[in-house]
């Protein structure tokens, strides 16, 4: 016989408050595993030029391309290994690839070694920052969804850039190679420790949400891994949305990531300089998140989705007709503005349609499509940049962002109050 109290315990086994302690370990976990990616971001296109004597852009771009493929692909496994066997482990194994990325990088003696680095680093990425998104989605059970999307994205980006930006000054004052990628080596030792030593498993409370959405309601159909590839891929008017608009987002990532590094070098800017600008972007979207995940669990999903792909075309097309490293401080911070509107309110979204049974493959079908973005980004301003030059890619990509916001304003329907 279910007693009331047996019908209230799985909500109170979800929320901050009953979850804050391993909430918060998730959210420093994340942390470095941010820290992992802002390594490359002031030095890694720069080292590709100076030290290894890449004039293609195209091919100087393919560690971010490989970076990207390799993402996609193992956040498309990430979710369902998790719904299977336990999102523990998956998150322990994704920090065992990250241990060698240093060294290859430090110790390379050819580009192919910096391809392989990112190989690895794609594996890590993929398994251990899905994996944590999942788990705090676990935690906090559906009424904070956005917030928990927002301080997740913030605890990493805001280490993608102060990572970029002491990169970058340690660059400037000894050199490209080994100093700056010390950093990684720390980075990937704490995130070991903390994954192995203190992290818990969070799938129990999975099948409890489950349970509760489930009692008194129809029979939940069973979701084969095509079919739901297809639903969260096309099928799904907003899980379709959330799929295009994440890729559109992280090709333009890519684009900032890879290409604007070497624009403003040809520019003039020193390496601090490029430094405090790949600081600038992410500090502002990882801060911004703090309040534009919560926003979304108030106003809704779809227009803060919507304007900040509007926003952050803006940001771009200002690029090109700046000469200034003070224009570009602020093209960079409105770009971080407009990603910080998108990037936890996606994740909030896919949560929202998604059920507990499935939300974790879900989830990692968006992540899949969405780090594609690092392909198609790279792949564009490669090409583009050797076609027409570096401006003539970023107006592109600037033109892409503005037609996914716009997809986002037409097809995408709202998701807040969604229930699997």
């Amino acid at each position: 016989m279910t007693t009331a109290a047996d019908a209230a315990a799985p909500t109170e086994l979800l929320g901050l408050r009953a979850n804050w302690n391993q909430f918060w370990l998730l959210v420093t976990v994340n942390a470095f595993v941010g820290a992992m990616v802002g390594l490359e971001r002031s030095v890694l296109p720069l080292l590709a030029e100076r030290e290894f004597g890449l004039a293609s852009k195209t091919v100087a771009l393919s560690f971010i391309a490989t970076f990207g493929l390799v993402k996609a692909g193992t956040n498309l496994i990430a979710g369902r290994l998790g719904d299977l066997y336990g999102r523990r482990g998956v998150l322990i194994v994704g920090w065992l690839f990250a241990l060698p990325v240093p060294f290859l990088v430090i110790w390379a003696p050819s580009w192919s070694w910096i391809i392989a680095a990112n190989v690895l680093l794609g594996i890590n990425q993929g398994l251990a920052w899905s994996t944590t998104v999942i788990m705090k989605i676990d935690l906090l059970g559906p009424r904070r969804r956005g917030l928990a999307m927002g301080l997740n994205e913030f605890a990493g980006y805001v280490a993608v850039a102060l990572s970029a930006l002491a990169t970058g000054y340690l660059a400037e004052a000894y050199g490209l190679r080994p100093e700056p990628f010390y950093l990684g080596i720390a980075f990937a030792a704490i995130g070991t420790g903390l994954s192995i030593l203190f992290v818990r498993e969070t799938r129990h409370l999975v099948l409890h949400e489950a349970e509760r959405l489930d009692r008194g309601a129809a029979p939940t159909p069973h979701m084969d891994g095509q079919g739901l590839f297809a639903r969260v891929s096309w099928r799904d008017p907003a899980l379709s949305s959330a799929s295009q608009a994440g890729l559109v987002n992280n090709l333009n990532d890519g684009l900032a990531w890879g290409l604007l590094p070497l624009y403003f070098a040809a520019a003039g800017l020193s390496i601090s300089q490029i430094g405090v600008i790949a600081f600038i972007y992410p500090a502002v979207w990882s801060l911004l998140q703090l309040g534009t995940g919560a926003l979304s669990d108030r106003w809704g999903r779809k227009w803060l989705i919507a304007g900040g792909m509007l926003v952050q075309a803006a940001a771009l097309a200002s690029i090109p007709v700046g000469s200034t490293f003070g224009h570009w401080a602020v093209a960079a911070a409105i770009l971080g503005a407009g990603t910080a509107m998108v990037y936890p309110t996606l994740l909030a979204a896919v949560g929202d349609v998604a059920h507990p049974r499935w939300r974790g493959f879900a989830v990692g079908i968006y992540r899949f499509w969405r780090d594609s973005g690092y392909v198609v980004g790279a792949l564009i301003a490669g090409i583009v940049s050797d076609w027409i030059g570096m401006s003539g890619a970023i107006v592109t990509v600037a033109v892409l962002t503005a037609a996914s916001g716009l997809a986002v304003a037409v097809h995408m329907p709202e998701t807040l109050a969604a229930r699997p």
